[in-house]
């Protein structure tokens, strides 16, 4: 008889417990439609703190603002330091035109960690130079110009190391000898000789140039523009040793004209005016962690992530605002819902993915113990697209077909499709994205399927890392529908009655 009661009471207990998840659900959606804040906190990103590079008062100014709102919520929360840089930076305005008899605004960007100019600087434009003679030649017109460079902008600016210094110096030698062989080929046959090509690279002559008193650097950049960071010198930054020659990607179009103007001997005077500020270092960086600790197992995870670092040309609405403003939402609906998952749920909000992935990979490093913890991490860093499928292996397929019942009812649509998905490679190098170190360590990291449902012919490529990224690219009701689906499934699967099964996950 009392086997029969406690039975009971288990079932009873259960069934409670279940009831009491589908309210906790249902709560999620009604709050998701009624009141669903994703723009908002997307607006504050964007349009308060602008792009948010790490090292720049952005950054730091949007980390302790996810973390106010987290504790506002009711959350646990931690700074958690990863790292620091030697010197900080600011991006302000900038403002560039060509004058004269061919005057326009110009189009153009720095990459991040590069000089600005010294107020409003005007000079003449000249082409590089490629060999010691034409250097030599034109020396004396360097001073106070604007040198158009060759090559195609990458987004990265030109390295002004000692080490490529050392490089540009080795082509300059090589270069040298194979005109000294040229001349003497000619000389010896010169009707039926094959002269050898010279190698060419952006700014070959840059020490001497900027020793020759050039206002700066000027490259051709495919639209949209890309602007990155100094990548090759950020960690040997000092204050003393700052970048001093501005470096302006320019639009392809008008730096065609411009260097046919110059070719053709044309006066050509070009004026910037571009704020690029530094700080003093080192200024540190941190992974903003919401916690909402797990009621019967707090010490198994589900993780739902998003880089906070953003490049600083645009503002850092798509990448990766459009995945950090739902994820943030998913936990307010869940707190705003009464939620109290069994498990903890942590909200990881990435630094420094942009410069290689810096905060998840410190994160892994610094939590090998919840490894083997953590049920998924469900990172979102694809752009503002609805999430309408999810692939799940064999062997999670029972669990998560409960967990995703009720997205069903949610926006017809946006119609959601569980799919079956086989064992993958488990990769031995972080892909390029903040799930990658996860995967690496055996994590389970299913990401849900993102369609233009609607039609917005939304194009990632064309924004990505570029002065497009803006708040008005995020698509409000893809971004909204995003927090409902992360909350839901989240929570559903910090209530299951196990870890989600990793057989058959990777191969």
């Amino acid at each position: 008889m009392k086997k029969i009661l406690l039975l009971l009471l288990v079932v009873i207990v259960s069934q409670a417990g279940f009831a009491e998840n589908d309210t906790i659900i249902q709560r999620i959606i009604d709050i998701g439609k009624a009141n669903n804040q994703t723009m908002q906190h997307l607006d504050v990103l964007c349009n308060r703190f602008g792009g948010r590079l790490v090292g720049s008062d952005a950054y730091d100014n949007a980390a302790n603002w996810a973390a106010s709102k987290f504790k506002e919520w009711g959350m646990e929360v931690e700074l958690d330091e990863v790292g620091s840089v030697p010197v900080g930076f600011n991006r302000g305005p900038w403002f560039g035109r060509m004058m004269g008899e061919e005057a326009m605004n110009l189009h153009f960007v720095t990459p991040s960690y590069t000089s600005g100019t010294k107020g409003v600087q005007r000079g003449h434009v000249v082409a590089e130079p490629k060999t010691r003679e034409e250097f030599n030649r034109m020396k004396g017109r360097l001073k106070g110009a604007w040198v158009l460079v060759t090559g195609k902008s990458n987004g990265f600016p030109i390295d002004f190391s000692a080490k490529a210094d050392l490089r540009r110096d080795s082509i300059i030698a090589a270069n040298e000898k194979t005109v000294e062989l040229n001349r003497i080929q000619k000389s010896k046959n010169p009707k039926n000789y094959t002269p050898l090509e010279t190698s060419d690279e952006p700014a070959l002559f840059y020490r001497e140039m900027r020793e020759a008193g050039i206002l700066g650097i000027v490259q051709s950049a495919a639209v949209p523009l890309v602007a990155l960071y100094d990548r090759n010198n950020i960690m040997d930054m000092t204050f003393d040793n700052l970048p001093n020659t501005p470096d302006i990607k320019l639009d392809e179009h008008q730096f065609q004209l411009v260097e046919r103007m110059v070719n053709e001997r044309r006066q050509v005077f070009l004026e910037f005016d571009i704020r690029n500020f530094f700080k003093p270092g080192p200024v540190k960086y941190h992974n903003v962690i919401g916690n909402i600790r797990g009621t019967k197992f707090p010490d198994e995870y589900v993780i739902m992530g998003a880089h906070l670092d953003a490049y600083d040309a645009g503002t850092g609405g798509v990448d990766d605002g459009s995945g950090v403003t739902p994820v943030m939402e998913a936990a307010r609906l869940i707190m705003a819902a009464g939620g109290r998952p069994e498990r903890s749920i942590l909200v990881i909000l990435f630094a420094a993915e942009e410069f290689g992935l810096w905060g998840s990979q410190h994160w892994v490093d610094a939590n090998q113990d919840k490894l083997p913890r953590i049920s998924n991490m469900f990172n979102r860093d694809s752009g503002p697209l609805a999430p309408v499928s999810l692939g799940v292996t064999e062997d999670m397929w029972h669990d998560m077909e409960a967990v995703c019942k009720p997205l069903h009812g949610i926006n017809a649509e946006f119609p959601f499709e569980l799919k079956k998905r086989e064992a993958m490679d488990r990769p031995a190098k972080p892909w390029g994205t903040d799930s990658g170190p996860f995967a690496v360590a055996g994590v389970p990291v299913m990401s849900f399927g993102l369609e233009d449902v609607r039609g917005h012919n939304f194009s990632y490529r064309e924004i990505w890392h570029t002065e497009r990224d803006t708040y008005n690219i995020s698509i409000p009701e893809y971004q909204e529908h995003a927090a409902i689906v992360t909350a839901v499934v989240v929570y559903g699967v910090a209530n299951l009655d196990k870890l989600l099964s990793r057989d058959g996950y990777f191969k």
